[in-house]
């Protein structure tokens, strides 16, 4: 016979005992899994990042070892910058208008190729959808770098292909018009190259999720009397809203950068500095006047704003019901 060694203590703290040991195979699992991605997330991305606002409290020059602790000077400097303030009212502007247009144009031709065929039958999408696809998806495999210089060429004052189009049909007032060049047409002009070299990837992304929604869904909406915007805006919208916030953070990410459009669009940061983003002023403040400590101070300036415009987009989601409760 065996003896039964009674345990302790009441059944609520023998299950708690009992969940605190943790095999040492777990351990090991949920170091390795936890604790090892953490420790490079820790040295990559946030000790730069710690690093980043240490020396935006100094008025480092980048190419010297040493340096002086300045305190918050570099963040006055800042509020007293013209420059910078257009800067950061461009990268508003372009995180308010280029996510939106590109989001609302994707999710337009997203939800033409999968339900926005024949208003009667089953509901299915347009023909050739296969066609339309890899036609929108082109632009995304194109380097950015690459797209911007072919739109700046074909925006050229003098030759062009757009201004040519326009005065081959008449339109004289467009010879030798510098888009780039005009501070009325210059933001819009590239707000426009991003749009197209992104619409075609969310609408890609778009498709898959609409793809994922049950056609019962689409089925019973019809026979309750619904047309295709009726269901796109009480059937697709609402299913697809997780997949459209991710989608909005990261051109919002994308509109508050814009350095390698920017750059190859416009180099100078436009007519009055109409297209200057954050990340251009930054890069001549930094490599062009050797005002690392300043610069650094615009990095950080640049990262608050991204996660506050990540944590707008969040509580506009929730706030609209689109987390499940």
């Amino acid at each position: 016979m065996t003896a039964v060694i009674p345990q302790t203590g009441t059944p609520a703290a023998v299950t708690r005992r009992r969940r605190r040991r943790m095999p040492m195979s777990r351990r090991g699992f949920v170091l390795i899994t936890l604790g090892l991605p953490f420790v490079f997330y820790a040295v990559f991305v946030l000790w730069p990042f710690a690093q980043a606002f240490i020396y935006s409290l100094t008025n480092w020059s980048g190419f010297s070892d040493t340096f002086d602790f300045v305190g918050i000077s570099n963040y006055e400097a800042l509020l007293n910058d013209d420059t910078f303030l257009q800067a950061v009212r461009n990268n508003l502007l372009l995180a308010m208008v280029v996510p939106f247009v590109t989001i609302a144009l994707a999710l337009a031709l997203a939800t033409l190729v999968t339900v926005g065929g024949s208003s009667t039958g089953a509901v299915r999408g347009l023909g050739r959808s296969s066609f339309y696809r890899i036609v929108s998806f082109f632009p995304y495999t194109i380097p950015a770098i690459v797209i911007g210089l072919i739109w700046s060429q074909m925006f050229d004052p003098s030759s062009g292909l757009v201004n040519g189009l326009l005065t081959g049909i008449g339109l004289d007032q467009f010879t030798s018009f510098a888009w780039l060049g005009e501070v009325s047409t210059a933001m819009p002009v590239s707000m426009f190259v991003i749009i197209w070299g992104f619409v075609g990837f969310y609408m890609v992304l778009f498709i898959a999720a609409i793809k994922g929604i049950p056609s019962e869904l689409y089925d019973a909406a019809r026979v309750d009397g619904a047309g295709r915007f009726r269901m796109t805006m009480m059937v697709t919208l609402p299913m697809v809203r997780d997949t459209i916030q991710t989608a909005y953070i990261y051109l919002g990410i994308l509109a508050l950068d814009a350095f390698v459009y920017m750059a190859a669009l416009n180099a100078s940061g436009g007519p009055q500095n109409s297209t200057l983003t954050m990340t251009q002023d930054l890069f001549n403040t930094a490599f062009k006047k050797g005002q690392f400590g300043l610069a650094s101070a615009m990095g950080v300036v640049l990262a608050v704003l991204t996660l506050l415009f990540a944590a707008v987009v969040f509580l506009v989601n929730r706030l609209t019901k689109g987390k499940d409760r």
